[in-house]
């Protein structure tokens, strides 16, 4: 089993910043690779990047690119999504996923708000 928790999340102004990260914890030395997804009210889940474990392949939705960067540090197990050039189309929960070889995991979510 692996275990994940988001932080980062909070309320900022349009055009402004912000950096999620996910910690994982457990069964972490199987794990093959990380995902952002988020989800806005009403909306289905979406998925935002994806970063290969090894850090050798990342993946973008296109409402991101160049927005977004995801990356991941091995010695703390976490994952980070950097997020500039904030939208008020970015409000959503963002949840945290990753997958080893046996199953994926998800995160609770943490709250990103923009405001126009």
């Amino acid at each position: 089993q692996v275990q994940l928790v988001e932080s980062g999340g909070g309320l900022v102004q349009a055009g402004g910043s912000l950096r999620l990260a996910c910690a994982a914890s457990g069964r972490t030395f199987n794990i093959r690779s990380a995902s952002w997804y988020r989800q806005a009210p009403g909306k289905e889940r979406e998925f935002v990047a994806l970063i290969l474990w090894s850090g050798s392949f990342t993946s973008y939705a296109e409402s991101v690119k160049g927005r977004f960067t995801i990356s991941r540090d091995t010695g703390r197990n976490t994952v980070y999504l950097q997020m500039n050039s904030l939208t008020p189309e970015d409000t959503a929960i963002y949840y945290c996923a990753v997958a080893d070889s046996q199953s994926g995991y998800w995160g609770q979510g943490t709250q990103v708000t923009v405001s126009s």
